[in-house]
């Protein structure tokens, strides 16, 4: 079989440069972005290349996910396959076993001849999911009708192996082609007729050829553009927890400086990565709990409007003029709106399942920063909560001097500085939340059991700001933060315990930005410790009943703690808790995150309310919590469905109980 050198040569040099004009293209908007930091670490940045875009870990978590690993990885492994053959038809009689030594060659065919039939294999399988029984949220609102994009990819990977089992297979049977360890391609060319071999050689070769340059130059003009970025985006991921979002510098007497991003070309480059890597999967969608709950917000749908705004405004902002197509308003193609923006949790579930690193929620904060801070754009109620924190430092706008209250009668120890090992940071809802001050007194009960050192604050401790921070007043944050940065400096504070996974969180991470490192722990943390070192001696006791553990997306997710305070209800009770359908780093958020404790739900159903639901089905005796977020929407959503019966309970409870069973 012969080929005209000069007119594929022609062809493969027309697609190849429409690739890479259109990859250029893409690269030239990206660069609109601003600047991130994201060069750092390379030695870890590079096995974490490794684990997630080649060993695929994300994708692998689910089952489906195999299939698209032997995709991915049929993909890798055909890379010299396909490249040995554009070399064939631009140079005559060049062969790929001219260039390899006989066992080497037959090697690489008969992988090339396996990997191919597990590709054509896959292909089957992933279109017939598509066909027959596709996951809810591989259909969601924006992306019908884009499913046919999804097909058209999966018709060109099987035509690919289907015209390169028929091409090597004629081959074959005219002699021109060693079979030897090719069994599939051997086995189709005893079902060739062998009168017209040459023939079908010649086809398979040009409908093989030209799929493989329409597929070269359909790539960058497609979402399986992920196919060159995900790599490179896994590369450059967050490194650091992903409850952390970006710090804003506060210049005074620079007027006209925007803060939050109001549009596209104020997210960084890596912002804008993300969306040009999206592959659509939904996974973030899946897991999304304003989703889930019929809110406005899908976070595939963020991304992919950030995208498509930047697709629709980049030219005029390279040229310096204004975008046409806003990030937030009215809904529309490259837009998102208010009621989305302001509906997300922050609980991490999307950043969790993302298989290539997209980051959804921080771009979300962004925008809410850019309503806040510019705009003075948010939601009614919040107004109420930002005046409460810039006045009086809590939530609830209640004067400092109550925040001892919770003591009562107790002779409870003011934190001294080279005399006292912990601070307590009682927090805002320990301190005022009539629920969560039994919580408090729980804790230091324990803390006082055990003989630790301890003081608190009183009333000059001050909100730590998580609310604040995820709902986008960064500037009110900033100030919180250097204050009890400060503070804390002043009293000598090196090691902190908290009851509240917000507190925790943002102590932890988010106070790093500001120069504080001290050593943070939250109480489950510490009551584990306490516990395994014979300080505290629990009489186990069965007055929990059947104890059903709810994970707080702050502890769990943001900060990878699963296990503390499981093991602090099984020192307790004798028997480890009960888990709720979703659980752990799939777990489902009680909807008090992001600032949402502060705002109703007025659309679609209430997120606390489904997981009480969930829960409800194993009939438990106790909800346990480590979140006092978490234990004001639990009792609320139990209270909803008419079972008061169970009692929610913080695990600081449980092991008090323990210590003095009645």
């Amino acid at each position: 079989m012969t080929v005209n050198p000069v007119l594929f040569g022609a062809l493969l040099a027309g697609a190849l440069l429409f690739f890479l004009w259109n990859c250029r293209q893409r690269l030239a908007l990206i660069a609109l972005g601003r600047p991130a930091e994201r060069f750092d670490n390379p030695g870890e940045r590079f096995s974490r290349m490794l684990l997630f875009a080649f060993g695929q870990k994300r994708v692998l978590a689910r089952p489906f996910g195999v299939n698209h690993a032997v995709i991915f990885w049929a993909f890798i492994c055909l890379l010299v396959a396909n490249g040995a053959f554009l070399l064939e038809g631009v140079i005559p009689g060049f062969r790929l076993e001219q260039l390899l030594p006989d066992g080497l060659y037959h090697v690489l065919t008969f992988l090339f001849d396996l990997v191919s039939l597990l590709a054509l294999a896959a292909v089957g399988i992933a279109a017939s999911r598509r066909l027959f029984f596709k996951p809810a949220y591989l259909d969601s609102a924006y992306v019908k009708g884009r499913s046919v994009e999804g097909f058209v990819i999966l018709t060109f990977i099987a035509t690919l192996m289907l015209a390169y089992f028929c091409l090597n297979g004629a081959l074959i049977a005219g002699g021109t082609l060693d079979g030897a360890g090719m069994p599939v391609s051997g086995f189709v060319a005893t079902l060739l007729p062998g009168g017209s071999l040459e023939g079908i050689a010649a086809a398979a070769w040009w409908v093989h050829a030209l799929v493989l340059l329409a597929f070269i130059c359909y790539l960058p003009l497609s979402k399986h553009l992920h196919i060159l970025t995900a790599i490179p985006n896994c590369y450059f991921q967050d490194l650091e927890p992903v409850s952390v979002p970006p710090r804003e510098e506060f210049v005074p007497g620079k007027p006209g400086k925007s803060y939050g991003v109001g549009r596209v070309d104020e997210f960084t480059w890596k912002d804008l990565l993300d969306g040009f890597t999206c592959t659509e999967c939904g996974r973030c969608q899946d897991s999304c709990p304003a989703t889930a709950t019929g809110k406005p917000l899908n976070p595939r749908q963020i991304v992919h409007s950030i995208k498509t705004n930047l697709l629709a405004n980049g030219e005029l902002l390279k040229n310096g003029q204004a975008p046409v197509v806003p990030l937030v308003g009215p809904e529309g193609e490259g837009t998102s709106t208010e009621d989305a923006v302001w509906s997300c949790t922050t609980c991490g579930a999307c950043l969790a399942q993302c298989p290539v690193m997209i980051e959804q929620m921080p771009k979300i904060i962004k925008l809410r920063r850019h309503r806040v801070e510019m705009l003075a754009s948010f939601p009614e109620e919040l107004l109420n909560l930002f005046e409460n924190m810039e006045q009086r430092s809590n939530p609830w706008g209640i004067a400092p001097s109550e925040r001892t209250k919770w003591t009562g009668t107790w002779e409870v120890p003011t934190f001294e500085a080279g005399k006292t090992e912990y601070l307590f940071y009682v927090g805002c809802a320990g301190a005022f939340d009539s629920r969560a001050k039994h919580v408090t007194v729980a804790t230091a009960t324990l803390l006082n059991a055990a003989g630790v050192s301890w003081g608190i604050l009183g009333r000059d401790e001050l909100c730590c700001g998580d609310s604040v921070r995820r709902l986008g007043n960064e500037y009110v944050f900033d100030r919180m933060a250097r204050e009890n940065v400060a503070r804390f400096k002043e009293r000598g504070v090196t090691k902190i315990i908290t009851q509240c996974p917000h507190c925790f969180s943002t102590l932890k991470n988010d106070y790093r930005q500001y120069g504080l490192e001290v050593e943070v722990v939250h109480h489950s943390q510490l009551i584990e410790q306490l516990v395994a070192g014979g300080r505290l001696k629990p009489a186990v006791t069965k007055g929990q009943g059947k104890v059903l553990f709810h994970d707080s997306c702050y502890l769990g997710r943001h900060n990878d703690t699963y296990e503390a305070p499981r093991a602090v209800i099984r020192a307790a009770t004798g028997t480890a808790p009960g888990e709720f359908g979703r659980t752990r780093e799939n777990g489902f958020c009680c909807g008090a995150g992001g600032g949402r404790m502060w705002l109703e739900e007025q659309i679609g159903s209430r997120i606390n309310i489904d997981r009480v639901k969930e829960g409800l089905q194993q009939q438990p005796d106790t909800i346990c919590v480590s979140c006092p977020y978490c234990m004001t929407m639990l009792e609320d959503g139990l209270k909803d469905q008419g079972a008061e019966q169970v009692r929610v309970r913080d695990i600081a409870e449980v092991m008090a109980e323990a210590l003095a069973p009645r």
